[in-house]
């Protein structure tokens, strides 16, 4: 596999880790017991630390990276290992 296509994949797995983990660990102003600036939403963070949640997300992206870039290689898990709906049989085998 050439280094690009691994860096466009823990790209790929970087943005999805980074949307997925964005409600992990964040509260509100009422969950943290703080006083609301008037106009603010009610689900607006009180706690949103972006470097943190950069660094979180560089760290599971480089792992589910490493993970595909090795099954890449050994063939852990195939295409026909996830298959679950198998071909019909063709006209010709089902006539009698």
């Amino acid at each position: 596999m050439a280094w690009t296509s691994i860096l466009a994949i823990y790209a790929l797995f970087w943005v999805m880790t980074a949307f997925v983990m964005l409600p992990f660990g964040v509260k509100t102003h009422d969950e943290a017991g703080l006083e609301k600036i008037p106009g603010q939403a009610d689900s607006a963070p009180a706690n949103f630390r972006p470097g943190r949640h950069a660094m979180r997300a560089t760290f599971v992206a480089a792992l589910l990276t490493g993970l595909y870039v090795l099954n890449y290689q050994y063939g852990w898990i195939t295409a026909e290992d996830i298959d679950f709906f198998p071909a019909p049989p063709s006209a010709e085998q089902s006539k009698p």
